[in-house]
């Protein structure tokens, strides 16, 4: 069934400077107030709860799936145009999009994290390393045919 978008532009400038986007599910952790290095919470099994009106968006993805969760850093105040990755001072300055840091002009998170359990609204999957209560604004499947940077594709002559 078709529906109209959930992200709406303001106005009808095509380049607006303004963009509203709704959530479409958040993120749930067992243990929400722990906040682990991103390594350890990509360990750890997750789930995603959907608006129970998008669950039949769900449908052709399985466990096992690799998909690539769009989220916004909620956690995340204000940003500095250049820091100094992970907080380090022993490494040198370097711009903001040239890092992953979630303290960004638009603190938009996103991860490939691995299906491994669909239950009605609710995915469960592995390596997402949004923390708990995360706005989630899509899922994608994984496609490495999309997914991997063109300069790392190799082409039969």
């Amino acid at each position: 069934m078709e529906r109209g978008n959930i992200a709406k532009t303001q106005g009808i400038d095509p380049n607006p400077r303004t963009i509203t986007l709704h959530a479409i599910g958040h993120v749930e952790r067992e243990r929400p107030d722990t906040e682990l290095p991103a390594g350890e919470l990509r360990a750890r099994p997750t789930r995603i709860v959907l608006d129970p009106a998008l669950a039949e968006g769900l449908m052709g993805l399985e466990p096992g799936d690799d998909v690539l969760v769009l989220y916004w850093f909620h956690r995340s105040a204000g940003y500095d145009l250049q820091l100094h990755p992970r907080g380090d001072p022993g490494q040198p300055l370097r711009g903001v999009f040239a890092t992953r840091s979630p303290r960004r002009p638009n603190p938009v998170g996103a991860t490939v994290a691995c299906i491994q359990r669909i239950e009605g609204n609710v995915l469960e999957v592995v390596g997402l390393d949004a923390l708990d209560g995360s706005p989630v604004l899509d899922i994608k499947p994984y496609a490495a045919s999309f997914d991997t940077p063109y300069s790392k594709q190799t082409s039969e002559v």
